[in-house]
């Protein structure tokens, strides 16, 4: 009788730390719980500063006063983000894991927090000291609670699986939950914050209500406990890490990073990148104060994440095939094209979103892979140094998107003070050339052409191609197959 033909591909061994799609969908609910607040404070927090809660005042001090809270509250991220990767990396893993914990209890004070941002304390309090003390007080503890959440949910994907596939997936769902977080709240928001009242002119503008933005906080902060928790319970802890050192040293943590490559060119992309997010929620004035409808900033929505949607199917294979790196690279030139064209074009409302779209599709290679990029670091630091401080090195990267955003907000404050805007013109139109709305426009497009094209000098100058990063994954795996043996020696003992 003939033998029968083994079709099965020699080559066809699981990674015994395989995922599949369910834990996937389960880490994406963590992203969509982060988005659901980080979009929302993102979006609409400076409109309600300016718009809102210190209307009335004098404009040129609100405007530095603002960009000195962004500042300052920053600044304390400088420490507050890195302690909080030493606290997460120096405790014992729990039962239910070492970051999965902090899901669970740090969720709920942060919806709170957010949603307090927005409370209106002006109607209860008119001296501005106290007003402005109150901001501090409720951005801060937001910051705080947000790196004391993040930071371990970022880290949980370099635990949940430590194959190259899975991590890859695991980065690509990141992306689809914040693209939906993100879209979710910028789509409805729009509708649910402004107001739309006579302009004087025939026709309407934009004007935004306060009591509507708390109403609306309090849901997505509700909305994002309950999407952390999710991800909490449909998400599990599988990569053996070594023993916790009773004691962290800083120097020995920090110091090799200071001499890597790739987390340097990673950080200083990830300050950019996270700044250039931060800084497009200036486009609130853009399209309320130039093109005159501040629903426009559903269009543009569109234009930054379907590109994304469309491109998610593809890339875990594309990047199988050439590397993320590579497959960034492409995209950015595309991103980095098309914001230029934007700047230097005469306004329109019809190229401005055809261009934004080219933007979204070359950065949505970018914004699919970045987490895996980042657990592609954590790997090689790993590699050289044989530590494994997941939390340590992605508070450092947390740090530095705060550091982006603070540059983004307090740097993004002076610019819209210098464009002439002020409580006065707040719901007004204007297109010629020198006008409030002109100058917006001007100043909305010029940055980040000049961004992308810097993120785009900095992902030539990363490292770790595809074909550098396979063999140090070949001996990863070895290293932590012996530690695996190891601790399950001594627990037989």
């Amino acid at each position: 009788m003939a033998k029968k033909k083994d079709t099965a591909p020699k080559n066809a061994i699981k990674h015994p730390n395989a995922i599949g799609i369910k834990e996937g969908l389960g880490y994406t609910l963590g992203d969509i719980g982060n988005l659901l607040v980080l979009t929302f404070i993102s979006t609409f927090l400076k409109v309600f500063y300016t718009d809102t809660l210190m209307v009335g005042f004098d404009p040129g001090k609100v405007y530095n006063d603002i960009a000195f809270l962004f500042l300052v509250t920053r600044l304390w991220d400088t420490i507050n983000d890195p302690l909080w990767g030493l606290i997460v990396d120096s405790r014992k893993p729990r039962p239910d894991g070492k970051f999965r914990p902090y899901l669970k209890w740090v969720s709920i004070p942060l919806g709170i927090s957010m949603a307090l941002c927005f409370l209106g304390i002006h109607k209860f309090v008119s001296n501005y000291v106290v007003i402005l003390i109150f901001a501090y007080i409720t951005y801060t503890t937001y910051g705080m609670l947000y790196t004391g959440i993040n930071i371990p949910y970022g880290s949980l994907a370099s635990v949940i699986t430590d194959d190259p596939k899975g991590r890859t997936l695991l980065s690509t769902f990141r992306s689809i939950g914040g693209g939906v977080g993100g879209a979710v709240v910028t789509l409805i928001g729009q509708m649910v914050v402004y107001d739309k009242v006579p302009d004087g002119n025939g026709g309407q503008s934009s004007v935004f209500n306060g009591d509507k933005a708390f109403m609306f906080a309090l849901l997505l902060g509700a909305a994002s406990a309950l999407s952390y928790l999710a991800c909490y319970k449909t998400t599990k802890e599988r990569v053996k890490t070594p023993p916790v050192q009773k004691k962290i040293d800083v120097k020995k943590t920090y110091g090799p990073l200071l001499r890597s490559l790739p987390f340097i060119t990673v950080t200083l992309s990830g300050t950019l990148i996270s700044g250039l997010l931060q800084y497009g929620s200036f486009n609130q004035y853009l399209f309320k104060n130039y093109f005159g409808d501040s629903n426009l900033s559903v269009v543009s929505t569109l234009c930054t994440y379907a590109p994304m949607a469309i491109m998610i199917p593809f890339v875990p294979k594309l990047v199988e095939r050439f590397g993320k790196k590579e497959l960034c690279v492409f995209g950015l030139g595309l991103a980095s094209f098309a914001s230029i064209f934007n700047a230097v074009m005469l306004p329109n409302v019809t190229v401005y979103f055809v261009m934004q779209a080219l933007t979204g599709l070359g950065y949505s290679f970018m914004s699919i892979t970045n987490w895996a990029i980042v657990t592609d670091v954590i790997d090689y630091h790993e590699y050289k140094t044989g530590e494994h401080s997941e939390s340590a090195i992605y508070a450092v990267y947390t740090f530095s998107r705060n550091l982006g955003q603070t540059i983004a907000d307090s740097g993004g404050m002076q610019l819209l003070k210098f464009t002439g805007y002020t409580d006065k013109v707040r719901n007004t139109i204007t297109t010629a050339v020198g006008s409030v709305g002109h100058n917006i426009y001007k100043m909305c497009t010029i940055v980040p052409a000049v961004v992308y094209t810097l993120i785009l000098i900095l992902t030539i100058i990363y490292p770790l191609s595809k074909k550098r990063l396979e063999p140090i994954q070949a001996e990863l795996m070895k290293r932590r197959a012996e530690v695996e043996a190891k601790l399950k020696e001594l627990e037989e003992i």
